[in-house]
């Protein structure tokens, strides 16, 4: 190989390990990792584990590492407020009503699936059977900026992203939840 070869492909190599150095900054802001803890209508309990956010091409990728759930699926959603707190609904404490109801910024009028509902309907989380959710979903409307200081919660029971025959897709009690900061 001649001289000026190989120095030609010295900085070329240079530049491709310069050019992922500058763009590894980017990819970590868009990446936030959530705790995530049972709530009763006392209070918020112990840490059952963390989500991993991240912005992709694709949309939002959450990476879930949970234990300590119910097994089965479980309504998975976004929430309007940034807190875990119970609040009171019709006289009494309810687990993590301060975070509101389903993030819907486009005022969509029926709960439905993560492509046709409100922008916090999120596809279903599915645990094991013992306890663990170790698993990865897409939410392909949403973006890590649009969801920053939401609450990310899960729901006791399933969810049929519809609003029959019970309102939200019948998920029911909130159990764990997280603030996105």
């Amino acid at each position: 190989m001649s001289s000026m070869f190989k120095l030609s492909l010295l900085a070329l190599t240079g530049s491709f390990l310069f050019t992922g150095c500058v763009s590894t900054p980017s990819q970590i802001e868009n990446k936030k990792t959530v705790t995530i803890n049972a709530v009763s209508a006392n209070g918020i309990d112990a840490k059952i584990g963390s989500i991993e956010l991240q912005d992709s091409a694709a949309g939002l990728v959450i990476k879930t590492n949970l234990n300590n759930l119910p097994s089965g699926p479980h309504g998975f959603h976004i929430h309007e407020n940034g807190s875990c707190e119970p609040a009171e609904k019709d006289g009494k404490l309810g687990a993590a009503l301060s975070a509101g109801g389903h993030y819907n910024p486009l005022k969509v009028g029926n709960h439905g699936n993560p492509l046709t509902g409100h922008m916090g309907d999120l596809p279903l989380l599915n645990v094991e059977n013992d306890g663990t959710a170790k698993v990865s979903l897409l939410a392909p409307r949403l973006k890590l900026q649009d969801i920053q200081g939401l609450a990310v919660m899960i729901h006791a029971g399933s969810d049929n992203y519809s609003d029959d025959p019970k309102p939200l897709g019948g998920g029911g009690d909130r159990i764990a939840c997280g603030v996105i900061q």
